[in-house]
Parts: C-alpha cells; sequence; structure tokens
C-alpha cells in the first residue's frame, strides 16, 4: 500500500536540500570570521625566570632533518612562539636546548563517534518494545558532517651545561577546522602560556583568530 502524498516527497526533499545549503552557508561563514581555537596544554617548569642570557639551540632529531622543507614551517612558527616569550635562537652559545616535535593526523568519520554534534542519529531516536509494539521516541537522520584533525606539539628545554631539563610543555587540539600554519603557531603559543612559571596541571587555552596570528600575539585566555 502506497500511504505517500502526491507532492508531499518532493517537498521534503526540496526543504532538506534548502536546510543543508543553509548549514553549509553557515558553516563557511565561520570559517571566514572570527574563530576560537582552544587548544588543551601541560607544563612543567623548575625556572623561576628567564635564563641569562635568554638564548637556546634548537636540536633536531635525525627524522625532522630529513623531512627538510616539509618540517621547515613547524621550525618557523616554534621560533616565533620562543621569541614571543624572549628567548632568541643562538645554535653557537644558547644557555638551554631546544627539542621540539608536532603531530598531525585526521580522524576519519569522527562526526559518527558518540556526543558529536554531527552524530547521524538525534538524541532521541530508536525502536522500542513496550506492552505493545510500537515506538520510543523517534529517528532523526542527520546529514553526514565533517571530521576532526588532530593537531599537536612538544617543547623540551635543557640547561646546556648540566643537560637537566628544566621546561616540557606541549599542546594539543582537536576540531574539524585547520590551517596548518596558524593552528602550529596557536599550539607552541599555548604551550609556552605562563612561561617561565605555568599553571600547574593541565588547562585550557582559547586563542580568537580571524587571520594568521602577526607578530607575538599570545593566546587570549586560559581556564583549568
Amino acid at each position: 500500500m502506497n500511504l505517500s502524498v502526491p507532492g508531499q516527497t518532493g517537498t521534503l526533499q526540496r526543504n532538506a536540500l534548502t536546510c543543508a545549503l543553509l548549514l553549509c552557508t553557515l558553516w563557511l561563514t565561520g570559517c571566514a570570521g572570527v574563530r576560537n581555537v582552544e587548544s588543551e596544554v601541560q607544563s612543567y617548569s623548575t625556572l623561576a625566570e628567564l635564563p641569562k642570557p635568554p638564548t637556546y639551540r634548537l636540536q633536531l632529531l635525525p627524522s625532522q632533518q630529513a623531512q627538510g622543507t616539509a618540517f621547515d614551517n613547524v621550525v618557523q612558527q616554534a621560533q616565533t612562539s620562543l621569541a614571543g616569550v624572549g628567548l632568541q635562537r643562538d645554535d653557537a652559545q644558547g644557555t638551554l636546548v631546544a627539542q621540539i616535535s608536532a603531530e598531525a593526523r585526521y580522524i576519519p568519520d569522527s562526526w559518527l563517534l558518540p556526543g558529536s554534534p554531527y552524530a547521524p542519529y538525534g538524541p532521541y531516536g530508536g525502536f522500542g518494545w513496550g506492552p505493545g509494539f510500537g515506538w520510543r521516541g523517534g529517528l532523526m537522520w542527520r546529514d553526514t558532517g565533517p571530521s576532526l584533525h588532530y593537531r599537536a606539539v612538544q617543547l623540551t628545554l635543557r640547561d646546556f651545561q648540566s643537560q637537566q631539563v628544566v621546561y616540557e610543555t606541549s599542546a594539543r587540539y582537536e576540531d574539524v577546522w585547520v590551517d596548518d600554519k596558524v593552528i602550529y603557531r596557536i599550539l607552541f603559543d599555548s604551550a609556552l602560556n605562563g612561561f617561565p612559571k605555568p599553571p600547574a596541571g593541565v588547562r585550557k587555552v582559547t586563542a580568537t583568530v580571524g587571520a594568521p596570528p602577526a607578530g607575538n600575539a599570545a593566546p587570549a585566555a586560559t581556564k583549568p
């Protein structure tokens, strides 16, 4: 038996297409405007103040050197962020030794994960059995959403003379939007938030950006 109403199917399809186009427009508008980028940061420090002189030697691993220009963006963003807290690179006579690392990966189908705002089923959807066969709630289907991008950086500072680690910090980011040049800069800025005496424990650091960061702008806010 056909229970469809003539013209209703076409109307529903047109409404669904209109909603999808509206959502895409809003998403793209958000990408072009001001954006809050939140990263998770954890730092450890034995420094009471900036070293004298405030210089460091950048030590790259053989695997990082083998990447050549592919790793240059990470090095550039790290150097800019270190300069922002008063540390200048001096590979010949630096008082500290800096080691950096960066990680990037794509999380496929993350919109399917529980709790994702892009999950295909609404929170009340599903079939169920009661005293008799029936519905429990309703079934709601959403269009597929964008998947997550994961980026992370780590920075370690050692005293050149003693070779003891005096500062260790990391920052990670997970969201649907990504621009590596911007994100790595924000992550290194966030990782150095509070340098040389950062807050203890894991914290969230939020940076507000509308374009690639310029100068030595610091993340906008920190919260535990």
